[in-house]
This record gives structure tokens, sequence and C-alpha cells, in this order.
């Protein structure tokens, strides 16, 4: 069975202690009596089950399980402290935390993110990833998901309007099987994402090419992943256009031919409907909902 973990109070007694080697000195650092401190030690080591000093005529010093003991206290107190200050040293606030869906970050997101710390650089930002979400986490101030905007009890911003683009690399069409007409995907992998409700059944039912297996292909949990095999000549993903602009702009994709299919299906900034608790949140979704206006406009 685990020892209960001593309080920190105690262990921060005993790390000043051991730095001093005298109860005295570590009291005045405290601000403390020299009994309270002494007391403290006495407690921990009471918990601990076994003496972390030798009391002398003229001071201490560690015994054999202080000084293993030590470094790690010592350690701790000083990790402990370093966060301390790191997350709210200097008057800060905790950081505003968005988790995002990682294709919309890696492709849409971080490449404005700069914009955002230059207009207000006294945020601080936690960025985590997800994958599929089913209600608010309860780490996060707001998120940005895929989906249809139904989540029960959040406030929902619609951050995309997108077509469905089928993309594949440049090399691909190059490839002894050609791949100019959608009847071709038959000869290709389809690189699916689960999911997505519209996916490569909903794109071949309303483009009306029927004869081709749409369960064919490799599936994947994130379009980040499918775009990277599609990048890599390794099959077809099914791109949406909102965040495959760049990389058909730079030749990384290419979209082999013009069937477009428009998605009901988007990227939302997930917020609680009672309000926002961090006093940066409304700042945040400002800028970002301006962001998406500008990026409609172009």
């Amino acid at each position: 069975m685990k020892k209960k973990l001593p309080p920190l109070n105690w262990l921060r007694s005993f790390e000043v202690s051991a730095r001093y080697l005298n109860f005295t000195q570590a009291a005045q650092e405290l601000n403390m009596t020299q009994a309270a401190v002494s007391q403290q030690i006495k407690g921990l080591e009471s918990q601990l089950g076994t003496e972390l000093f030798k009391r002398l005529p003229r001071g201490l010093e560690l015994t054999k399980a202080g000084r293993a003991y030590i470094p790690i206290v010592h350690e701790s107190i000083e990790r402990l402290a370093e966060v301390t200050d790191e997350l709210f040293g200097q008057g800060q606030t905790r950081p505003l935390t968005i988790r995002s869906s990682l294709v919309f970050f890696t492709t849409w997101l971080a490449p404005r993110l700069g914009h955002f710390r230059k207009t207000y650089p006294q945020v601080k930002l936690r960025l985590p990833t997800n994958i599929w979400v089913e209600s608010l986490d309860k780490e996060s101030d707001m998120e940005i998901r895929y989906g249809m905007g139904d989540w029960p009890d959040l406030r929902c911003d619609r951050l995309t309007w997108d077509d469905l683009v089928p993309v594949c690399s440049p090399h691909l069409l190059k490839d002894s099987i050609a791949l100019t007409t959608p009847d071709q995907l038959s000869e290709h992998t389809l690189l699916h994402v689960d999911g997505y409700n519209e996916g490569w059944g909903y794109w071949l039912n309303k483009t009306g090419v029927q004869h081709i297996d749409p369960s064919q292909g490799i599936h994947f949990d994130t379009l980040i992943s499918a775009l990277e095999m599609a990048k890599a000549g390794e099959g077809v993903a099914l791109g949406r256009s909102s965040l495959i602009k760049d990389m058909i702009a730079t030749g990384q994709l290419v979209a082999p031919f013009e069937h477009k299919v428009p998605t009901n299906e988007a990227f939302y900034l997930v917020s609680p409907s009672k309000g926002f608790e961090h006093p940066n949140a409304e700042q945040f979704r400002a800028w970002l909902l301006e962001e998406v206006e500008q990026n409609k406009s172009h």
C-alpha cells in the first residue's frame, strides 16, 4: 500500500532545512518560528517512519534516508514553482484553451495565429487537438470541431462552407492507370476518413457515379492523415475546399476533375451557451469570425 503523500509545507520545511542544515536559518527564510519548522520536520519523519536529520550540538546532518530523499523533494518543489510562475505568475491569467480539430488547426488556423498573437500579445494560448468529441472538454474554454452544428446546449459559430473535392498527388496523374474522369476512381485507392457523414459514398452518389465500390481503400481517423497519404501518391482523398486551397496552390495536391459537391457538414467554434468564463475568450471568438469573413471574400 502506498504511503500518503506528506503535506507540501512539511516538504518545503525539509527542503529549506536541508539546504541550511539549521532550523533557525530555515525558519527565517520560511518566515516561521524555529519551533514550528522543527515540529513540521518531526511530523514528516513520523509519517515517513524514519529520521531525516541527525540533531547535532551545532546544527544538523542529513541521515542516509534524508540524503536519498532531498534531491527528489528539491526537484519537485523547483518544478512546481516554475510551472506556477509560468502559468500564474506576475498577475497573469491562465492560458486561453482552444481544443481544435487537428486538420483544421494544421491547415487553416496555424497559419493565421501569428496575426492573433500580434494583435493580442498579452493573451496566452493553449492549443490541444482532438479527433472526435461528443461534449465540451472541461479543461477547454472553447473547441473547434466538425459536424452539423447541432450539439445541444452549446453555442456554435460556423467557420467553413466547403465543397467536397477529390485530390491526389500530381504524380498520380502521370501513372500508367489514368485518372481523368470519376469513372476511373475504381482503379485507384480511395482514402476515407471515419466519422465524416459526407464521405466517398455521399460524393459518388451526388455525382451519379454509381458503379464504384465506395468502401474500398484505406480508412483514417483524421483528414490530415488522408491528405498526407494523398500527397505521397497512395490514393485519392476527399478534401474540404477551405482546407486544401494552399495545398493545391503550392502544387502538393491537384484536383483531377472538376466535380465538386457542397457539404452540409462544417467546422464550428463551439463554446458554452451560458457564456465565456475566460476574460480573453470573446476576443478570440471575434478575431476568428473576422478571419472567417475575410477568407470567404477571397
